[in-house]
């Protein structure tokens, strides 16, 4: 019952604000975008699914250099917005498909390549989600994987104690600006869960993401008090989640970096 409401308020916000997502400069142009393509290094001959494909954009980055694509998303809207995004583009060789993460509707080994971007934060069930990636996956097939992180010692220096109440003002962060959120992994805890699915890590690395605060709270239409409450957690918080988050006050706005995770595995 747990997991039908989380699912529920993601398909909820995600549907109210799809069309936003199709000009998202952290999802559309992000800087992981473009490198996780290139890391994967996608064969003419793959077919590939995307999981939590949002308005599309991965799949629409990798569907010129493979077979076909199959974009997945739980929420009918942003199925809507991938499918309008492809016809713009005239990319034929993708289609979409109404999917939860956890619970892949498709039979073992069908894959050549499984994508997640910027998502899993709003899974119930992440090491499922890997899981099942890794079981759609035919044997040598490439997991592609960019998320969101929490701080803790892999990523940066600080006392332990620290760094997790850090990482819990961040998530706490994230789900006042919009509910849906449920949880960004730590860098180690992604390394255990794709190293027990059964991958081979190929690659990883850490990437800055910076952001703009109002641009950040505005996607999700937040209220102006919880806007000031978020500003004063992004710009009073810990000594820890500060040094994670590198607020700066500029230009009237408050400009801060997460950080990503970039995660290629091979079954």
């Amino acid at each position: 019952m747990v997991e039908l409401k989380s699912k529920s308020l993601a398909q909820e916000r995600f549907g109210a604000f799809a069309a936003t997502y199709a000009t998202s400069r952290p999802h559309a142009k992000g800087g992981s975008l473009a490198r996780l393509v290139e890391l994967v290094a996608p064969q003419p001959s793959w077919i590939a699914l995307d999981i939590a494909t949002g308005a599309g954009h991965v799949a629409l980055a990798f569907a010129p250099h493979i077979a076909h694509v199959v974009a997945s998303d739980l929420t009918p809207q942003m199925l809507g917005v991938a499918r309008g995004l492809a016809r713009e583009r005239n990319i034929y060789n993708m289609s979409v498909a109404d999917v939860r993460a956890e619970a892949l509707p498709f039979a073992d080994a069908t894959f050549d390549l499984v994508t997640c971007r910027i998502a899993p934060h709003h899974f119930d069930d992440v090491r499922q989600f890997v899981i099942e990636s890794a079981r759609v996956l035919r044997p040598g097939g490439v997991f592609g994987l960019v998320e969101n992180i929490s701080p803790d010692a892999s990523m940066m220096e600080g006392e332990v104690g620290a760094l997790a109440a850090a990482a819990d003002e961040y998530n706490a962060f994230e789900k006042l600006r919009d509910p849906s959120h449920v949880r960004c992994l730590t860098l180690t805890e992604w390394r255990d869960l794709v190293g027990q699915a059964g991958f081979n890590e190929r690659h990883l690395e850490l990437l800055d993401k910076p952001m703009v605060f109002g641009p950040w709270a505005d996607q999700q239409s937040v209220a102006d008090g919880t806007k000031r409450d978020l500003k004063s957690m992004l710009l009073d918080g810990s000594n820890a989640f500060r040094a994670f988050a590198r607020p700066q006050e500029k230009d009237g706005d408050v400009d801060f970096t997460l950080t990503e995770a970039v995660i290629v595995g091979v079954k």
